[in-house]
């Protein structure tokens, strides 16, 4: 038996940037040492995305680093990579994003019990600055009223 993978990578600007509307899991189609790297937890989502190309779902700027006991059959690090999803989602998915304003983002990286790399994206619509602003402040109200709550603990 194989020692579970604990591997969980974020794209932690996509809450603050998106207000996410819907999300979706979706396998990868993915090199052997891609996933060799994956597993290593090497592996960025900062800056990307997924766009549709012939009715396929593909996902573009996602850095996985090279393998680093890969040999001359090593993957470049940023090639686009296509996703796995049902028909009926990616229908769903592309009527979705013909409207003004939405936009489909990988969210979080992740290695199933089975041991297969899923990514999970999600819907997002663009937010305006006051929106982040108001993000901002509704996080700094949350830490200060954990503070408190901890002082009154003590």
């Amino acid at each position: 038996m194989r020692a579970k993978a604990n591997i969980n990578i974020k794209n932690r600007r996509a809450s603050f940037d998106y207000e996410i509307l819907d999300s979706f899991i979706a396998g990868i189609q993915l090199y052997g040492t891609e996933i060799k790297s994956i597993r290593e937890s090497h592996a960025s989502l900062a800056d990307t995305y997924c766009t549709f190309i012939n009715n396929e779902l593909w996902v573009k700027n996602m850095h996985i680093a090279e393998y680093t006991y890969g040999t001359y059959n090593n993957h470049t690090p940023r090639r686009d990579r296509k996703l796995l999803l049902q028909k009926k989602e990616l229908q769903k998915l592309q009527r979705l994003t013909k409207e003004s304003g939405k936009t489909i983002i990988p969210l979080t990286l992740f290695i199933n019990d089975k041991g297969l790399a899923k990514l999970k994206i999600g819907l997002c619509q663009g937010k305006h600055s006051y929106d982040k602003r108001q993000t901002l402040k509704e996080k700094e109200d949350r830490r200060s009223i954990d503070r408190a709550m901890k002082s009154i603990k003590k």
